[in-house]
């Protein structure tokens, strides 16, 4: 490297991106940290559940990363339309994209999109007060949910239907959405796994947590605890410690007294859904038409031809993401994902673009816990790190220098917010919950953030 520092832009400010700006630091580079939205954290503000505060606090590495010399923030920029990826590569010597896996992948079944059918990506955002979601309405008027999926992400969908209003009050959930569960008539939330409890994708202190709520019975039927004899052979065989745990968990769940109270969360497994129906073509959600599943020596699901309608009003699909593409980057549409080879951006040869690269979920997929960003990103700095050692990344025809690329993005997007500007947002969010003894009431307009963060 020549003693004129390389600069890098990555795009999207959650865990992945603030990894690899971490590592890009350390290597002597200086980077420009880009987001969608005028805050940063990505999912660590957007999706982790408000009644999980402690994985909140990795941001406090993140705001360490951010004291750093070389390190710029610029939120509420839009790459394809605030800014085009040509412009990025002008001025950078590499672009990295870390925006996740935003769109929900989708059933594929008939009523899917009637009114009260919604994906638990609308839901969780709505709850934790992201601009784009927080006009949406949900109406929870009615008495029992069906959550579609058995990972992390349902568990946090189908407690956050169930919790105290007290309990929700405390936290930094949106305030339209504490009105809205504190209102809730939900009582009964039945989540559905199409295949049984040794496949579940939950992890063990998730699976723990519904035994220790307030007011809601865990519900499992002993008779899906009887292991089917693939599932039993591959657990004896092959299965890690998570999925041991989490089937003594179901099957002490499975053998508990149900107590008596208000509200119940049932955990039925081995079935798919069929379709969604409503009292005419275009009517509210009043079940859910599912098949009952066996596992196949291969473990797959099965269908066994027998059906069951399951009576509700509400249907949260959480079924796994998938990325969004960004204009003119390179997109696998098959695994929705950026086109890449161990983090290398590669155009339709399979041949890696010079400066070019990702990380996080737009890379791999939607898998791991926060933490898992971590070796990701660093796996694809190494690249990166290879390719300045031979000379291979981009080489930026226009103007470089950081005041002119500030200025240049300050014309192009008059509600440009700094790293400045979040810290007042973030004062002005935490003070607001001071009284009433949360960690924070959240901003949900764009406009309004804006406004905070240049007054």
């Amino acid at each position: 490297m020549t003693d004129e520092p390389k600069r890098v832009a990555v795009v999207g400010a959650g865990p992945a991106g603030f990894y690899a700006c971490e590592d890009l630091l350390k290597h002597g580079f200086e980077v420009d940290l880009f987001d969608v939205l005028p805050t940063p954290f990505g999912l660590v503000r957007a999706g982790v559940a408000p009644d999980h505060p402690k994985l909140k606090t990795v941001t406090r590495r993140y705001e360490k990363t951010a004291s750093e010399p070389g390190f710029r923030f610029f939120g509420g920029v839009e790459l394809g339309s605030d800014v085009m990826r040509s412009e990025l590569f002008e001025r950078y010597h590499a672009v990295i994209y870390a925006v996740g896996t935003s769109d929900d992948n989708r059933l594929g079944i008939a009523g899917e999109d009637r009114p009260g059918s919604h994906s638990a990506t609308e839901f969780v955002a709505w709850y934790n007060g992201h601009p784009d979601y927080a006009e949406r309405e949900f109406d929870l008027s009615v008495g029992t949910a069906v959550v579609i999926g058995n990972g992390n992400v349902a568990i946090d969908v189908a407690r956050m239907l169930v919790l105290d209003p007290d309990e929700i009050k405390v936290t930094d959930t949106a305030d339209h959405a504490i009105t809205g569960l504190g209102a809730a008539s939900v009582e009964h939330v039945i989540m559905l796994g199409r295949r049984g409890p040794v496949q579940a994708a939950f992890t063990n202190p998730e699976l723990l947590e519904l035994g220790e709520l307030k007011r809601s019975d865990v519900i499992v039927d002993p008779a899906d605890m009887q292991l089917d004899e693939y599932s039993a052979k591959w657990l004896e065989e092959h299965g890690d410690k998570t999925a041991r745990r989490n089937v003594e968990i179901l099957t002490d769940y499975s053998q508990r007294e149900p107590q008596g109270k208000s509200h119940r969360i049932e955990l039925r497994f081995l079935r798919s859904p069929m379709e969604i129906v409503g009292d005419d073509d275009e009517g509210r959600v009043s079940g859910i038409r599912v098949v009952k599943n066996r596992l196949s020596e291969e473990l797959r699901a099965v269908p066994t031809g027998e059906e069951e309608v399951i009576e509700c009003g509400l249907v949260l699909r959480s079924i796994g993401y998938r990325g969004r593409p960004l204009p003119d980057v390179p997109f696998d549409e098959r695994r929705g994902l950026i086109r890449n080879e161990g983090g290398r951006v590669t155009d339709e040869e399979g041949r890696p673009i010079p400066g070019e690269y990702a990380v996080g979920w737009i890379k791999r997929g939607p898998s791991g816990v926060i933490g898992t960003n971590k070796k990701d990103a660093s796996d694809t700095i190494a690249r990166l790190l290879e390719d300045a050692e031979a000379g291979k990344l981009n080489e930026p025809a226009g103007e470089t220098d950081p005041d002119a690329i500030e200025a240049w993005l300050k014309a192009e997007v008059p509600g440009l917010v700094t790293w400045e500007g979040w810290n007042k947002i973030d004062r002005h969010e935490t003070t607001a919950g001071e009284p009433h003894g949360r960690p924070r009431v959240k901003v949900v307009s764009v406009a309004e953030m804006q406004q905070i963060a240049g007054g």
